[in-house]
């Protein structure tokens, strides 16, 4: 078992909160960023031929919008098993759903939409870890990019969440963006507890993010092979097997 900082935003934080619990972990959620969908750009898709997403947070914008009847009657790409999820719950049926890179969706996009045809729609963050509407206009697609939520970092720690880290009754920390792997760092700086976070096991979701780590030197780090919740969790599920060794 293991003392666990989940750092999503909600509504994801607590059903990976759940998850984690079912392992038998102690979570304590403490965001690090939250999604803004009130101001956004609006979404066209006059002769739209299909929808991109590569973030669930796109899908979910488009609750929030009138253009949600009919972006449900096109073709949806999205990056990986939880956005095919946050698909499914708002109604779209054609999805076809990558393995958690936005750059291994241009294949599945060359194979299954037509050049010539109409816009692809991305569903776009306001930060964008691919621009994968530049990678498909040089392949000759027409590409919309309508930023539809925004993503706001955490300016400090909660009062009721530093003493947490300043007494270590914290274990490990689920990061899952690099944004927010950033701002995990700035926090930590700014708090002062670049020691009490270097003892924490990082379970980071891509290289990347783990990178971004760097100014604390975390003593452990781990990485799965795709980026995707379901391998954080059997990655946290390993270390709760191995702790009843």
């Amino acid at each position: 078992m293991m003392r666990i900082w989940v750092t999503r935003p909600e509504p994801d934080a607590t059903t990976l909160k759940k998850k984690l619990q079912v392992q038998g972990h102690d979570v304590v959620i403490e965001p690090l960023m939250w999604i803004d969908y009130a101001v956004s750009d609006p979404v066209e898709l006059d002769g739209a031929q299909a929808l991109i997403a590569t973030s669930r947070n796109g899908v979910r914008a488009l609750a929030h919008d009138d253009a949600i009847e009919y972006a449900r009657t096109l073709p949806l790409f999205a990056v990986g098993p939880g956005t095919v999820s946050a698909a499914k719950e708002l109604g779209f049926e054609q999805i076809i759903g990558g393995r958690g890179r936005a750059a291994e969706l241009v294949p599945l996009i060359l194979d299954n939409a037509e050049v010539n045809g109409g816009a692809l729609v991305h569903l776009a963050g306001d930060t964008l870890a691919h621009d994968i509407a530049a990678e498909l206009r040089t392949l000759g697609f027409a590409v919309l990019q309508p930023t539809v939520y925004f993503a706001r970092t955490s300016s400090r720690l909660s009062t009721a969440f530093l003493p947490k880290l300043v007494l270590g009754e914290i274990d490990a920390v689920i990061l899952l963006s690099a944004r927010t792997a950033r701002t995990y760092v700035q926090l930590v700086e700014q708090h002062q507890l670049m020691r009490s976070a270097r003892k924490l096991h990082h379970f980071c979701l891509s290289q990347a993010i783990a990178e971004a780590l760097s100014p604390l030197q975390p003593d452990l780090i781990d990485v799965p092979d795709r980026p995707n919740i379901h391998e954080i969790l059997a990655l946290t599920g390993r270390s709760t097997a191995q702790s009843q060794l």
